[in-house]
């Protein structure tokens, strides 16, 4: 694989595309796609190159209701799509999927019919993690290429530009990465991260993340 370019026309929404060109981000990003050309033809990198920017893709700026926070993506085979937390259609849950799964039942009583997280995209949940790809195996293996700096772009647009966004921060990472947030613009929910090691230790259980975002919303998100 080569001649791989991040392309701003074909992956982002036009609002996103825009937010992005007007920061100069232009440069920066053909900077990272010198870097993956290397990456993806040596090596298994996630996800697949054209869902890099998925979330970017499936949720424009002006739909953006609600905001999740991943760290990166899945660094096993088959399970990045480019939507933190989510997987592709058919693929079994990754433990911390089991885990939002299992708040999910207990908050709202429902359930997911599957692991892709598409449909919370659509209604307007921008389901981003701050590095947007991972060589396989090796989570982290890609947070010094750039990508953090664009995640800081994109919450610092959210953050002056729009109001009245929910903000779910899981984890002690995510809620670093927000810490410059406006809780007077904005709606920010603390929770612990779904992640096994952290669930388990408590503050993640019982929290009910889903029925408190949607209490902020003129139109609930359908989160099954």
């Amino acid at each position: 694989m080569s001649n791989l370019r991040l392309n701003l026309d074909e992956w982002l929404a036009e609002d996103w595309k825009n937010i992005v060109l007007e920061a100069g981000w232009g440069t920066h990003l053909d900077e990272i796609s010198v870097f993956l050309n290397d990456e993806y033809a040596k090596k298994n990198i996630y996800p697949l190159f054209e869902n890099i920017f998925n979330a970017y893709n499936t949720c424009s700026f002006q739909d953006t209701r609600v905001v999740i926070l991943g760290q990166d993506p899945y660094h096993q085979i088959n399970q990045a799509n480019g939507l933190c937390f989510s997987v592709p259609e058919g693929v079994s849950f990754p433990p911390s999927l089991k885990n939002i799964n299992k708040e999910l039942q207990t908050d709202l009583g429902v359930s997911l019919a599957s692991g892709n997280l598409i449909h919370w995209a659509q209604q307007g949940v921008l389901l981003i993690n701050s590095i947007l790809t991972v060589e396989d195996s090796l989570p982290g293996s890609h947070a010094n290429i750039g990508w953090l700096s664009f995640t800081k772009l994109i919450l610092n647009e959210l953050n002056h530009r729009k109001s009245g966004v929910v903000f779910l921060l899981w984890g002690n990472y995510a809620q670093k990465l927000g810490k410059d947030l406006d809780p007077t613009k904005h709606h920010i929910i603390k929770n612990s991260h779904p992640s096994p090691l952290s669930a388990n230790r408590g503050g993640w259980f019982g929290t009910r993340p889903f029925s408190n975002a949607n209490s902020f919303l003129d139109q609930p998100i359908l989160w099954a």
